[in-house]
């Protein structure tokens, strides 16, 4: 292999552990959010890993924040606002990212 092949390579490697990363980090912040959500509810264990099934299904169809948003929105009602779960998905993100850091 030629020096330039071993950059390829090293830089496809590269972005395939960020992606990995980056997936691992976003399932652990939509777990975070459903625990936070279910607990302003007043929920069961149980309650709550069931809706953070359903925001992890949600986040995987769809790409992007507002399907997580809305979903959890809908699930709270008049107990939070968009504002606050855009904010708590930036919390959420950063530990997430965090703790991953840590695992390495």
């Amino acid at each position: 292999m030629t020096t330039f092949d071993d950059r390829v390579q090293a830089y496809e490697s590269k972005y395939a552990h960020d992606e990995q990363m980056q997936f691992r980090a976003r399932m652990r912040r939509d777990r975070f959010l459903a625990v936070w959500a279910s607990g302003l509810r007043g929920d069961t264990v149980e309650d709550a890993r069931a809706f953070a099934r359903t925001v992890i299904h949600e986040d995987l169809q769809h790409i992007g924040d507002e399907d997580v948003v809305r979903l959890t929105r809908e699930y709270l009602g008049s107990l939070s606002n968009e504002d606050t779960i855009r904010a708590k998905l930036e919390e959420f993100m950063r530990e997430a990212k965090h703790q991953i850091a840590q695992d390495i």
